[in-house]
């Protein structure tokens, strides 16, 4: 493992290639020299895999007022509701932004006009009216081309891509005295194993989620925390990560790896029925099929534990299949690779880690604690979420927040503050570390931490389980902590790291929450107390070892 003696010098690092990472880096980069590092390739992000669409109130049907009340019921009492408003009331204008990017909506004619066009907007569990702008059901990978398209035509932006962000330089770790300052971040170049010192006055953290802490997830393979737990790392509290969010509905077959199927389909009209083929959601909520993502998560658990099934079935046989097959073309042509068609058979599915609500602790300008760091998108907890993320609005608030983010920036930079740290960083120090000879400890670690949070950790909790889950998470940290000083460091042992400490913040967080409200769900404590309203968990930094 070797260190460069170089030093690239930016005005803004962005870290993550996102929705949240992109939107922000073309507008800074009318500001200055951009560094967007991405661990794997540039379109390998959350956003690409979202499905459904982005949530904004686009109709005469709808309101502002109707969309934040659907959120804040959503967020079971937990939502900062001035963030609600704000985020809401500002998407539209994102969203033209976007559209003025090249993005492509899907849209349907207007009946009897004579072949006028209008949005096609779908609806999904939680919205009381139609709000969803979408692409069929491919709107992340949608969203991804029109920004990376834009991003490449831009100059002040240079994508490094497969380099992974080790840890954040701040002016604390450097015992330099005033306030904590974020002074850049140390990087790993995955091809040549060289760690590079990265410098700029602004980092922007927009790494996304952590589906990857559990067994089955609907992310890609890139979600394992690293921005919360680097935030965490250098000095950042953390917020909420008790509430993570388990899609309903991912697809269950032996050779399909974590594929979504989105909550569109239920919008549509799919129906979610036991093995027998009786529909059990009537029971558990008065919108059935289409209740909130935690009600129908947790129905479906429960249905599964009551019958011994493995999985439950999504039924949209009763529709045309015309109409299927437009509308869903990605779900329709991935389930007949798997020998599935979803126009003549139910789809077999389980719930699976899907968002994380909580996470750093930012402004609804992603600002944090750390002078200069800032961070923008599912990484980031704003309270728009609250308790529960109602579907789609991530999207949005990540096209929100990162436009709000650099014009705090600009504000902070007319105030005199954000200026580059001339002197030189430290370079990474590796120590005498040795190859590690048994890689498949690493691999072992992985998968049993995984297995924990699903088990210990998942969609319904006890204290027994957490508290079990709290011993071997220790343990596990412990033998990381090992690995981490003694052996040459690779992604796999970087994102061990981060799994590890973001699956402490959830455990630490579950069980500091003693009631059940939103995604967090506690048998030991069933009822939601009226007492925790409008309070947030928050683990200070350095109140976890390692």
């Amino acid at each position: 493992m070797t260190h460069s003696n170089q030093q690239p010098s930016y005005d803004f690092i962005v870290l993550g290639s996102g929705i949240a990472g992109l939107t922000f880096a073309l507008k800074a980069a009318q500001q200055g020299r951009v560094a967007i590092i991405t661990k794997k390739h540039k379109a390998e992000s959350n956003t690409n895999y979202a499905q459904g669409g982005i949530a904004a109130v686009t109709s005469q049907e709808d309101s502002f007022e109707m969309h934040i009340k659907d959120t804040c019921d959503a967020g079971a009492g937990l939502c900062n509701e001035d963030v609600v408003r704000t985020i809401i009331s500002e998407g539209p204008d994102r969203i033209h932004e976007l559209m003025e990017l090249g993005m492509r909506f899907s849209e349907r004619e207007i009946p009897n006009s004579g072949g006028e066009k209008e949005l096609d907007l779908g609806k999904e569990g939680g919205h009381s009216k139609r709000r969803i702008l979408h692409c069929k059901d491919v709107t992340g990978r949608e969203i991804e081309r029109a920004l990376l398209h834009a991003i490449a035509m831009n100059p002040n932006i240079e994508v490094l891509e497969n380099h992974f962000a080790i840890d954040l330089i701040t002016s604390n770790k450097l015992g330099l005295s005033g306030n904590n300052k974020c002074l850049g971040a140390y990087v790993l170049d995955s091809k040549t194993h060289r760690i590079q010192t990265f410098r700029a006055p602004v980092v922007l953290l927009a790494t996304g989620g952590c589906g990857k802490v559990y067994l089955y997830t609907t992310n890609p393979d890139i979600a394992t925390g690293d921005g919360v737990a680097m935030a965490y790392r250098a000095g950042v509290p953390i917020a909420n990560m008790e509430f993570v969010q388990f899609h309903p509905t991912c697809l269950y077959h032996p050779k399909a790896k974590t594929f979504l199927i989105s909550e569109a389909l239920r919008g549509e009209g799919g129906i979610l029925k036991n093995l027998d083929g009786a529909s059990f959601m009537e029971k558990a909520h008065d919108l059935a099929s289409l209740a909130p993502r935690d009600v129908v998560a947790r129905a479906i658990d429960s249905e599964m534990k009551r019958t011994g099934a493995d999985h439950v079935n999504l039924d949209i046989t009763h529709k045309a299949a015309p109409f299927t097959m437009n509308r869903f073309p990605n779900i329709y042509q991935t389930c007949m690779q798997y020998g599935i068609d979803i126009t003549k058979e139910a789809i077999p599915v389980v719930p699976a880690a899907h968002y994380q609500c909580g996470g750093v602790m930012t402004t609804i300008d992603g600002e944090t604690n750390i002078e200069g760091l800032f961070a923008v998108g599912e990484v980031s907890c704003t309270g728009l979420h609250g308790a529960n993320r109602l579907a789609s609005n991530s999207l949005l608030e990540a096209l929100v927040c990162s436009h709000r983010a650099i014009e705090r920036i600009s504000n902070l930079k007319k105030e005199g503050a954000l200026n580059h740290y001339d002197a030189k960083l430290p370079h990474w120090e590796s120590g005498g570390a040795q190859d590690p000879d048994e890689l498949v400890v690493i691999s072992h670690n992985w998968d049993e931490i995984r297995r924990m949070m699903w088990d210990y950790v998942g969609i319904v909790r006890t204290n027994k389980r957490l508290l079990r889950a709290r011993k071997r998470i220790a343990n596990l940290k412990e033998e990381i902590h090992e690995f981490y000083w003694n052996f040459v460091l690779t992604p796999d042992l970087l994102e061990l790291r981060n799994l590890a400490i973001v699956s402490s913040l959830i455990i630490e967080s579950a069980l500091k929450r003693q009631e059940s409200r939103g995604l967090h769900y506690n048998l030991n404590y069933p009822q939601s107390s009226q007492s925790w309203q409008q309070k947030d968990t928050i683990i200070e930094p350095g109140s976890l070892e390692h």
